[in-house]
């Protein structure tokens, strides 16, 4: 039966692996983001499309080396959610 705490589990649960597969992206993206600014600030250029790229380039190679990690967790977790389906509505 679907109780009031299982909804909350499952929705802790999706918040965490929301926040847990997002925070390498966007970590890598805000460290990115401060060099290409301390580069700006620096040599005084003031272009802002100068921060796309290399933003770009670092998400790419980020989810390169991330990404089956993520992918695992994401699987994990779903597999969890729909193998706890029969327990719940039973």
């Amino acid at each position: 039966m679907m109780t009031p705490e299982t909804v909350l589990t499952i929705v802790e649960q999706a918040l965490e692996i929301g926040v847990m597969v997002s925070a390498p992206l966007l970590g890598a993206a805000l460290v990115t983001g401060l060099l290409v600014s301390l580069f700006q600030a620096a040599t005084q250029i003031n272009e802002m499309t100068l921060s796309f790229i290399p933003k770009l380039l670092v998400l790419v190679v980020v989810l390169m080396v991330a990404g089956p990690w993520m992918i695992n967790l994401m699987v994990d977790y779903m597999h969890r959610l729909f193998s706890g389906i029969p327990g719940a509505i039973g």
